[in-house]
């Protein structure tokens, strides 16, 4: 599939004002620039980040309440439930703020609750709010969801519970009637950081408690593991406090991580010290496992065990279900494709709805995802789920999902989400009526560039500007994340050495030139370019810095995303 290449455009007049107060690299100068880094002092707060650094938690809109029920709770011994999500943001959030609270206050009042997936859905359930009525809680902590929860927290208040909810995804114009709304996206919050995910703002709760009680910092610095954790896996910006919480979860995940992470690890078999891009796709997919396939619970009891042996086996069931969603997962994929490949019609249409009555539920949000990279175009995966029909859609970059959603709704029972993904209900009936009408919403609306994957660029650069200390500086800039990805590179008017080869069908090895310079790199699935290499004409190479490890030695390499030849 041909991409799109949005080369950034470098703002010349502060790139050199930079690179004259920091004396590296133009080019870096150009991508620091582009991303808000534009004098000496914010190159310092970036490269250098600090706790000292993270807003006082009180700035946030309710916290002080939040902080006054807890502590009356506390002083009147009331029962609190920890309540959060099955995913790795609702799990971590969950472990971490369940052994806070019970480091200052009686363990024996405290408990947790994740919702089953299937049986009870996402967010604040009706059952789990009746599990806190029968056993006597009077105070509900929910985390990483409760702020569109406003019928069932006004159920359970008729029950005499209370709600804190702390939360971080976009709020409605009507709000829950909780005690307390912690979320810096509330219109009237003026929290300076928006973009906390449910772990963080339940650190940023345990924060203010410690603060209130005069509790050493490390009694909630030790949770910085799995902040960190959560901040990749639910892929929110990596900047300002997500990126300082993130750089030092990252030092703990890799020097003194909870017994549970650990097991991960171990199990993951990372031998090296970790990134964020191993977090994303080694631990949180166990994580999530658990409730895709499963229980999310004995995530929580993973991440609260201290005794080692007993967190690697709740780690290996973990891992087993890991391997089970990723054998459910494959094998959907597979009949995914089957079925469009297999359609004329529906190769040929903007949008992908496939509909099969045995898909598993847990892994249809994943095969929408990867339909999406094969077909590049807005596609919504279907199952049976008892009576009714279940889906899982996923976006292209730019396109509004939700509101095409939103456009099919007479064929619905439910939806909900937001512009990249959305989920959504129907009767088995209006499957076929739906997929018409959602093909035809997105055939008039969506703009043909969209359905071209676009690859964003940081930087031109040259092969000779290609070196140790700008690989090193590089490597400052992590943890990597939206908002601050990987730094992108083109080369123009590269030449093949007649070295290059083909591995496995699939990758190329590449054995390239510039002027007189010479890298190594590898394309993985990019075998389909080689011709571009056989015309033996010069091409424009598209590639992220990488470390290749052999024989003992490490050197320099090129991780090559695209090419094409070069236009002049």
């Amino acid at each position: 599939m041909q991409k799109r290449w949005n080369i950034l455009k470098v703002n010349k007049s502060a790139t050199a004002a930079l690179q004259e107060s920091l004396k590296v690299n133009a080019s870096l100068c150009s991508i620091l620039v582009n991303r808000g880094v534009d004098s000496f002092e914010k190159a310092k707060d970036y490269f250098r980040p600090s706790l000292t650094e993270l807003h006082d938690p009180y700035l946030m809109k309710d916290m002080q309440k939040a902080v006054k029920r807890i502590t009356s709770a506390i002083e009147a011994n009331e029962k609190i439930l920890v309540f959060g999500d099955y995913d790795v943001d609702g799990t971590t959030s969950v472990a971490s703020m369940y052994q806070f609270i019970c480091k200052i206050y009686d363990g024996s009042f405290v408990e947790f609750y994740i919702p089953h997936r299937y049986r009870e859905g996402y967010g604040i359930s009706k059952a789990g709010i009746d599990y806190a009525a029968e056993n006597n809680f009077a105070l509900i902590i929910s985390l990483d969801c409760g702020i569109k929860s406003i019928d069932l927290i006004a159920y359970a208040k008729t029950l005499g519970i209370d709600f804190i909810v702390c939360d971080h995804h976009l709020p409605d114009d009507v709000l829950p009637d909780a005690v307390a709304i912690l979320n810096a996206k509330q219109k009237d919050c003026h929290y300076p950081y928006k973009e906390l995910c449910g772990c963080g703002v339940g650190f940023k709760l345990m924060t203010a408690l410690a603060q209130y009680y005069g509790i050493d910092e490390a009694h909630y610095f030790c949770y910085l593991d799995l902040v960190a954790t959560a901040i990749a896996a639910d892929i929110v910006p990596m900047t300002g406090e997500n990126r300082i919480l993130a750089y030092f979860g990252l030092q703990q995940i890799n020097t003194n991580p909870c017994a549970g992470i650990k097991a991960l690890i171990q199990l993951g078999g990372i031998q090296k010290k970790l990134s964020i891009t191993n977090v994303v796709f080694v631990i949180a997919p166990r994580i999530n496992a658990a409730g895709r396939m499963d229980d999310a619970k004995k995530a929580v009891q993973l991440f609260i065990e201290k005794n080692t042996d007993r967190a690697l086996e709740l780690a290996k069931l973990l891992h087993s279900d890991n391997n089970e969603r990723k054998e459910t997962d494959s094998t959907i994929t597979a009949e995914a494709l089957a079925l469009i490949d297999n359609n004329i019609e529906l190769i040929n249409r903007k949008s992908t709805v496939v509909y099969q009555e045995h898909w598993h539920k847990g892994v249809i949000g994943i095969v929408a995802s990867r339909l999406t990279e094969k077909y590049y175009r807005p596609t919504i995966v279907l199952t049976r789920n008892g009576d009714i029909v279940a889906g899982s859609a996923r976006s292209v970059v730019g396109y509004n999902l939700y509101e095409a959603v939103h456009a099919c709704r007479e064929h619905l029972l439910g939806y909900g989400g937001h512009f990249a993904a959305a989920g959504l209900s129907m009767l088995p009936e209006n499957v076929t009526a739906f997929a018409d009408k959602f093909e035809a919403v997105v055939a008039a609306s969506i703009e043909a560039h969209l359905l071209v994957p676009e690859i964003v660029i940081d930087a031109d650069i040259s092969f000779n500007e290609i070196n140790d200390s700008l690989y090193n500086i590089i490597c400052q800039m992590e943890p990597f994340g939206p908002e601050n990805m990987r730094p992108v590179f083109v080369a123009k008017n590269v030449m093949d050495t007649g070295n290059s080869k083909i591995v496995k069908e699939l990758h190329v090895r590449f054995v390239i030139k510039q002027h007189d310079k010479t890298f190594t790199g590898i394309g993985f699935n990019l075998a389909d370019k080689f011709s571009v290499l056989e015309t033996k004409k010069p091409f424009d190479l598209v590639f992220t810095l990488d470390e290749n490890e052999w024989n003992g030695e490490t050197n320099l390499q090129l991780k090559i995303i695209d090419l094409k030849l070069s236009s002049s």
